[in-house]
């Protein structure tokens, strides 16, 4: 991309000036991530359209339009896959650049005539300020939603909420792919394999505390502690109370989404119960679906877990509200 000086550019400065603000006076969309990285690389990522889209979320395919002649800002075109085989499309134009001896920045404008589009038109901004440690990398952008008072509340707090997740989670896939050589795709399949490891585990303590033991209340649940003659007379108390406590292991597992721990917690708690139901009821392992093999299964999920989740892009590593400005 070529650079001019965006100090002198019309459209800069009303960019500058004003970001859209719709009626209902929603907030631009910030986000900031400090990535420790050479200027030039980081700069390279992200003007860059091959290497854009590969870790922007935003974005399924960026193109670069010819120009006729070379001082004039670069057109391109985006597209957006959404699902179901549709994809969104748009375009933009890079307004231009400006550089100081501590930082520099790329300004925006976009705009969409897709009517699957939320965005109707919008404009922003990308600023690298470089510090003793890496690169303060943030975006500050605004936009016009389309389908009047409709269309501002589903962007408000449906759309833009998302939006600005998707901008913050593409900014540490950046930083993952810079800092650490991850590349983009394997940040995401870290991510799908985290998350269908966290919801199975999820899954399986809120169920298993749910509904055999509180609800159903089943035989299943309360013979062994009988069979042990532990707790003789209050089997079905004892059974609802670690039927609550799995249940609220279940939704921890939701609340602490990142925390890499509770991977390691599973695996012990999986491996004390099902070497305590053997110990306990030998013949439990003679059983289909035992406790034997079901606990296998479980700490190997555990595990898998565990060693994927360091390396998950996340979007609470980003700050999102900007400085100086009221959250």
């Amino acid at each position: 991309m070529k650079r001019c000086d965006l100090s002198r550019s019309t459209d800069a400065r009303a960019h500058k000036s004003s970001c859209y603000h719709p009626p209902m006076r929603t907030a631009p969309i910030y986000v900031e991530l400090r990535i420790r990285a050479p200027f030039d690389a980081l700069w390279e990522h992200t003007q860059n359209p091959d290497l854009h889209q590969r870790w922007d979320l935003r974005f399924s395919r960026i193109t670069y339009l010819p120009k006729d002649i070379a001082d004039e800002p670069q057109r391109f075109t985006y597209e957006t896959r959404i699902g179901f085989g549709m994809r969104v499309q748009g375009t933009g134009e890079s307004v231009g650049t400006h550089d100081t001896p501590t930082e520099s920045t790329s300004a925006l404008k976009f705009a969409s005539d897709d009517p699957k589009a939320i965005i109707r038109e919008g404009s922003g901004y990308w600023k690298y300020i470089r510090t003793d440690d890496g690169i303060r990398f943030l975006t500050l952008y605004d936009y016009k939603a389309r389908y009047g008072t409709l269309g501002l509340l589903f962007d408000r707090f449906i759309f833009r909420p998302i939006l600005g997740w998707a901008t913050a989670w593409s900014f540490d896939r950046l930083r993952l792919w810079l800092e650490r050589g991850i590349d983009p795709a394997g940040s995401a399949m870290r991510a799908i394999v985290h998350s269908i490891c966290r919801l199975t585990l999820a899954f399986i303590w809120i169920w298993h505390g749910l509904v055999p033991k509180i609800i159903v209340r089943h035989p299943g649940e309360i013979a062994p502690l009988e069979q042990a003659g532990l707790f003789p007379g209050y089997e079905t108390e004892v059974v609802i109370a670690i039927g609550v406590g799995e249940s609220l292991l279940g939704l921890a597992h939701l609340i602490f989404w990142n925390a890499r721990w509770m991977y390691a917690f599973d695996v012990v708690v999986f491996a004390a119960l099902g070497i305590g139901a053997i110990f306990t009821i030998p013949e439990l392992a003679l059983q289909p679906f035992n406790p034997l093999s079901f606990t296998t299964v479980l700490c190997a999920l555990a595990i898998i877990g565990w060693f994927v989740c360091r390396d998950v892009p996340r979007a609470r590593r980003c700050l999102r509200t900007q400085p100086g400005r009221a959250p």
